[in-house]
């Protein structure tokens, strides 16, 4: 889930001096300030977002063609006072969508990157300690995220168009629960998750996971 931002007051500018002097010099010369030039309406239709050149980036891996029937990796992360692995229990069908993210990485990843079949493990954050608590499965792949079109929601985006969305999500369906979770302090100090992309890029709400990262973390989760 996106994480919660606390805006930062900007900084105060000391006053300049200036001799009475100058300042009736300034008055006879100043010119009267240019009202702002109104927005023109838009007359097409913004385009959708690109995506981005993922053969030459960071996580070109995870958007690489796929073998067929392969099934790749991921972490999705909520805190657990928001909706946590219990509630995706006790949900219909065990199944929400992972909605309200607004992160264009994390977009991508769910748009362009996760797969009908795809397993990913249920980290709960903002806890005490964070940790991966459960497995759940990919079982809709990347579709508009209507949050962003509902005025009423938290994270409603006025600039996103229906007809051509910026912010999409997934479902996932509840798995199991790990029978030990796998805390963030001891992920952080295991040598063979050194790389992984939740110790890495912290702030995202969807990651990729290795499959030796995979198989790694169940082994410590006695999964």
């Amino acid at each position: 889930m996106p994480a919660r931002k606390t805006a930062k007051p900007a900084a105060k500018k000391a006053a300049a001096k200036t001799s009475p002097v100058k300042k009736a010099a300034a008055k006879k010369t100043a010119k009267k300030p240019m009202m702002p030039a109104k927005k023109a309406p838009r007359t097409t239709p913004k385009k959708p977002p690109q995506s981005a050149p993922y053969e030459q980036g960071k996580w070109a891996a995870v958007f690489a063609p796929r073998a067929p029937g392969e099934v790749r990796y991921w972490l999705v992360k909520s805190e657990p006072d928001v909706f946590s692995f219990d509630d995706l229990l006790a949900a219909p069908q065990q199944t929400t969508c992972w909605d309200s993210v607004r992160n264009t990485a994390a977009r991508n990843f769910m748009r362009d990157g996760m797969r009908r079949g795809d397993l990913a493990f249920y980290y709960h954050s903002n806890a005490e300690p964070s940790a991966i608590v459960g497995i759940c499965e990919v079982v809709r792949e990347g579709y508009p995220d209507h949050t962003a079109f509902d005025a009423s929601h938290a994270y409603h985006d006025p600039d996103s168009d229906p007809a051509h969305p910026t912010w999409f999500m997934v479902d996932v369906q509840a798995v199991r629960a790990l029978p030990r979770p796998v805390a963030l302090p001891d992920i952080k100090a295991d040598p063979a998750l050194a790389d992984m992309a939740l110790v890495k890029v912290g702030r995202l709400s969807v990651v990729p996971v290795t499959a030796a990262e995979w198989q790694h973390i169940l082994k410590l989760g006695g999964a």
